[in-house]
């Protein structure tokens, strides 16, 4: 049976990767609607042809790697059941110390590095396909090093989760999926608060704008907004890509707001102050907190539906898969499994969201600067420099774009423009 089950989840993946393949490559289509051609929004009007053949190659290809490396995780963790690894990965911690939990770290730390090996392949060709396409300017030596960070804060956070839950599991192996949410709620707070202190200056340096006119007009923005901002931070972004990006980070007395270098180098400060005000915005509408009250409510969702999936099919194949019953750490690969794929079912529902808010926000912009010329200008060029489609594919919206398409920000903001002309 288990060894069937193999054999079928390939099939199912390759059928999966290869409908994908058909999808992005020959079914979707990617060109404007009628009425939108010759518009602003057309990137026929401000990209050059070599500009739009480069950037429907690599969104084609992005893509699908996307969708090829969530599933690809999934079969990962199903092998390493399947085969027996994670019973090994349990019999090697044993046999090492007696100290449960260094053998939690042991077997962690087994599993971690095999997934590593697993999916390093996708993860260079993604950096490779960005160097091609020149989009990342990081050097390998770099890049691996930010892997290298990676791998060890996910490992840190891992180990303290892994720990924490398996004790809940044996105290209450009915109600553990509870008392693990309410424990959730305190540690993703404390981590939003310190990754921008701690966490975020591991990878790039940051430091005070040092365009000090332009951060008096950024903190005049925010002042008009009520915002409690002090300093605005660039990070040095340069020597890894070519994108352009902007944020607001963090909670409380910890938060920022961050400038990519890239960004003050390739926009005008009209430009930037657009994409401020668009920042500023979410912390206007409290965004911020709808986004942590809805992850928060989605994963008390995911761990009760985590706990009946994974009860469920130990008591079905918990013999074939070489667990014992939850609470045995044979179980961690089951578990990161099953909410791999309820985030990845989710996605739809919170990218949906994620875009509304987005929407609110450039509307926000659009009506504190009145400046719909900086507005387009903008989103033009971050539609050049990350090589983004204007109008992509349905399912790639769905799943993967947070933010409106820029078919859609561009021609909302030509309407604002048309709407203030009218009304002059």
């Amino acid at each position: 049976m288990v060894r069937k089950m193999g054999i079928y989840s390939v099939i199912a993946y390759t059928l999966y990767g290869l409908f994908f393949y058909w999808y992005l490559f020959y079914f979707a289509d990617t060109s404007l609607p009628f009425e939108y051609e010759g518009s602003k929004a057309d990137p026929a009007t401000f990209l050059n042809g070599r500009e739009l053949m480069l950037s429907e190659e690599y969104s084609k290809i992005r893509n699908l790697l996307f969708f090829l490396s969530t599933p690809f995780e999934w079969l990962f963790y199903l092998f390493i059941l399947i085969i027996g690894l994670s019973n090994a990965f349990k019999k090697w911690a044993e046999e090492t110390t007696k100290n449960r939990f260094f053998q939690k770290a042991i077997y962690l730390i087994w599993l971690s590095l095999f997934a590593y090996i697993a999916t390093f392949p996708l993860s260079y060709i993604s950096y490779s396909l960005s160097k091609t396409y020149h989009i990342s300017t990081q050097s390998f030596a770099s890049w691996m090093k930010d892997e290298l960070i990676d791998f060890w804060i996910n490992y840190g956070m891992m180990l303290i989760i892994v720990v924490v839950l398996y004790w809940l599991i044996k105290k209450s192996q009915k109600r553990w999926w509870l008392f693990a949410w309410i424990l959730s709620v305190p540690f993703t707070l404390f981590l939003m608060f310190v990754q921008p202190v701690i966490i975020d200056p591991l990878y790039n340096d940051f430091y005070p704008l040092k365009n000090k006119e332009l951060e008096k007009q950024i903190l005049s923005l925010a002042s008009e907004a009520n915002i409690p901002a002090d300093h605005v931070y660039e990070v040095n972004m340069g020597e890894k890509t070519n994108a352009l990006n902007a944020y607001v980070t963090g909670i409380g007395s910890n938060s920022r707001i961050v400038l990519w270098d890239t960004t003050l180098n390739r926009l005008n400060n009209d430009q930037i102050l657009f994409i401020m005000a668009h920042e500023m915005a979410h912390y206007v509408e409290k965004h911020l907190y709808f986004g942590i009250a809805g992850y928060l409510l989605l994963s008390l969702v995911g761990l009760y539906l985590t706990y009946r999936i994974i009860n469920w099919v130990v008591t079905n194949w918990g013999r074939e898969l070489k667990i014992s019953s939850v609470a045995d750490i044979r179980s961690l690969p089951l578990i990161l499994m099953v909410l791999s794929i309820l985030m990845f079912v989710s996605s739809p529902l919170s990218n949906f969201v994620s875009r509304y808010q987005e929407a609110r926000a450039d509307k926000y912009a659009i009506e504190m600067t009145k400046d719909s010329e900086s507005a387009i200008t903008g989103f033009q060029e971050l539609t050049r420099s990350g090589l983004s489609q204007v109008n992509p594919p349905l399912l790639v919206k769905i799943f993967r774009y947070g933010h409106p398409t820029m078919l859609e920000r561009i021609s909302r903001i030509e309407e604002y423009e048309l709407e203030h002309r009218t009304s002059k």
